[in-house]
């Protein structure tokens, strides 16, 4: 793509960055709360755009400056020196215009949410919830590495450990971005703790990441909610305390349910679990854009289509592969502990390759 092009979209970016600028300090703006906090998000999306865009126009300059210099200067000193300035300024622009094309992509708003990260045993018995227990502690060292915050609100445990299924909230920045790749049917190979003739079994576990809803991305009706209070239970079936702290949801036009046992109050329970279900609701229509994206990048198809094997974790050859790009790594018990940035980076560098195709900026 030539440079008129970037910089022609580049100078539409800026012409909507002041004009959002303009518009968040309107008195009507500011006291139209969801208006506000909307232009505020896309201020701040658009900021990083706007900086690269400056640091851009300043390259072109310079690089313009070196050529007259060589074009009028007689002192061989002075051409010699704009040469190679000219020669060092020409090697950034290439790197520089690729790192503008991802910039300028249209992204996705859902990207910049908080995430709830759900995971279920699938096939496999009691092996699969241990599968889903490890999980769970490779995805909470992770988000402990990224300094994102990490709430359980319901989990059901496996009868030999590990979990059945288990469901967290997790808010940081720009965490659903991360860990939407994560989507999908995550398959183990190794010889189960319950195995005596130490044979190698496969068995699976689901993730599902869904972006948190907002405040002002669902409406709720109250009718619509039927609640039911009971007491919260914790391992082995006892009853963690006396009192019905522990919620369900029930939203009756949808027939969804969200139960949340958070062990400490009846109001705090509430709030997550109307979050949750908030959630739920925002994500029946989200999911139709994900189908439409499924089709077009193999780096979500996992998203639209949560029944897919994404990755698979080999102990009997160390292996860990992710199947959307082929990429194999030999350091399994580093993944297993929480190292997965090298695999998210990858598969943006890849999603990011496939939507530069999508968009003809290429």
């Amino acid at each position: 793509m030539g440079k008129n092009l970037i910089l022609d979209k580049l100078e539409g970016v800026k012409t909507r960055f002041q004009e959002v600028g303009e518009l968040i300090t309107l008195p009507d703006i500011i006291n139209d709360m969801e208006r506000y906090v909307k232009l505020n998000k896309e201020y701040k999306e658009l900021e990083p755009v706007v900086a690269s865009y400056d640091q851009y126009k300043n390259l072109l300059s310079n690089i313009d400056d070196a050529k007259k210099i060589l074009a009028t200067e007689k002192d061989e000193e002075m051409r010699e020196m704009a040469k190679e300035e000219l020669d060092e300024l020409l090697e950034k622009v290439e790197p520089f215009e690729e790192e503008l094309k991802i910039l300028l992509l249209p992204s996705d708003p859902e990207d910049k949410k908080n995430a709830v990260l759900e995971i279920r045993a699938g096939t496999g018995g009691d092996e699969a919830s241990i599968f889903a227990g490890d999980l769970y502690r490779m995805y909470a060292k992770y988000i402990e590495s990224k300094r994102w915050k990490m709430e359980v609100s319901n989990f059901t445990e496996g009868t030999v450990g590990g979990y059945k299924e288990i469901i967290l909230s997790v808010k940081g920045d720009g965490v659903y971005g991360i860990l939407k790749y994560e989507s999908g049917v995550h398959r183990v190979q190794r010889v189960p703790q319950t195995e005596t003739q130490g044979r190698v079994h496969t068995s699976a576990a689901t993730v599902a990441v869904l972006p948190e809803a907002g405040e002002f991305d669902v409406e709720i009706k109250p009718e619509d909610i039927k609640r039911d209070e009971y007491c919260s239970s914790g391992p082995g079936g006892q009853s963690v305390n006396t009192t019905y702290s522990a919620i369900r949801l029930t939203h009756i036009p949808t027939g969804m349910v969200v139960t949340c046992q958070d062990q400490k109050s009846k109001l705090k329970n509430l709030d997550k679990a109307m979050a949750e279900l908030r959630t739920r609701l925002y994500n029946l229509e989200y999911q139709k854009y994900l189908d439409e994206i499924s089709s077009k990048r193999k780096t979500m198809v996992s998203t639209g289509d949560r029944s897919a094997k994404i990755r698979t974790y080999n102990y009997p050859q160390g292996r860990v592969t992710d199947h959307r790009i082929n990429l194999t790594m030999y350091n399994l018990q580093a993944i297993i502990n929480g190292d997965i940035q090298e695999i998210i980076d990858k598969l943006q560098m890849a999603e990011n390759a496939e939507r530069l195709k999508e968009s003809g900026l290429n």
